[in-house]
């Protein structure tokens, strides 16, 4: 067993720990858009040169946006897509709660220890639970952040519905017209002009096209994640 260093931004406090070959990260604080998901993601890079094993211990996360919980998520995948994975342990009462609201809890692994965490490496792998087969609504989003798409990717496809993200406007215009899809969706960091949200509404009038507001990446994921939900339904 080795430790690592403690590591801070702002509000967020990093204790790293290697355990054989999994990677043990304590968050304590808020896991936010900025210097703390930075701060969370250069962690990580470091941690999983070697190791694609990674459990995150959020006891002490006392708050999420819809940012940092993207990381999460992306990272998910990332390490998955490696042959590893990510594991979170000992959720706070906030962590859990925003999980079970963004109906996100299914798609991560979540254990009470650390050790359960670290056990379940050893496991056969569990899925995570699959939603409906039944034909699904699409949805197209684009941002300039990577890990907002991240997490509106998940939301949505755990909402029901066929999601494709990417972070230009251009592609985004070509997969609305080849995926002809329900709703397309602008995050924050897009903002298009009068004269193209006009002409885009006389080419495609069956889409709908929503602005998300300008605080959506930093507003906490789970009230943003049911709004957002509730809104396109």
């Amino acid at each position: 067993m080795r430790c690592g260093t403690f590591s801070a931004a702002m509000q967020l406090i990093l204790q790293s720990q290697n355990i054989e070959d999994v990677a043990v990260v304590r968050c304590q604080g808020r896991i936010v858009a900025g210097a703390e998901a930075d701060a969370l993601r250069r962690e990580l890079e470091n941690l999983t040169r070697v190791r694609k094993k990674v459990v995150l211990q959020l006891a002490d996360v006392g708050f999420i946006d819809s940012a940092g919980l993207g990381a999460l998520v992306r990272l998910f995948g990332v390490l998955q897509n490696a042959g590893g994975g990510l594991k979170l342990c000992q959720l706070s009462p906030f962590v859990l709660q925003v999980l079970q609201a963004t109906n996100l809890l299914g798609v991560f692994h979540t254990y009470s220890s650390e050790n359960e965490a670290i056990e379940a490496f050893s496991e056969r792998p569990r899925s995570a639970e699959e939603t409906s087969n039944a034909p699904k609504n699409r949805i197209v989003c684009v941002d300039t952040s990577s890990d907002l798409l991240a997490y509106l990717n998940a939301l949505l496809k755990r909402s029901g519905y066929e999601v494709f993200t990417t972070r230009y406007p251009s592609e985004a215009m070509i997969l609305v017209r080849v995926t002809r899809p329900r709703v397309l969706l602008y995050g924050p960091g897009m903002r298009p002009s009068e004269s193209e949200i006009e002409k885009f509404r006389q080419s495609v009038p069956n889409t709908q096209l929503l602005l998300l507001e300008s605080d959506f990446s930093n507003a906490e994921a789970g009230q943003a994640g049911m709004a957002l939900v509730n809104r396109i339904r």
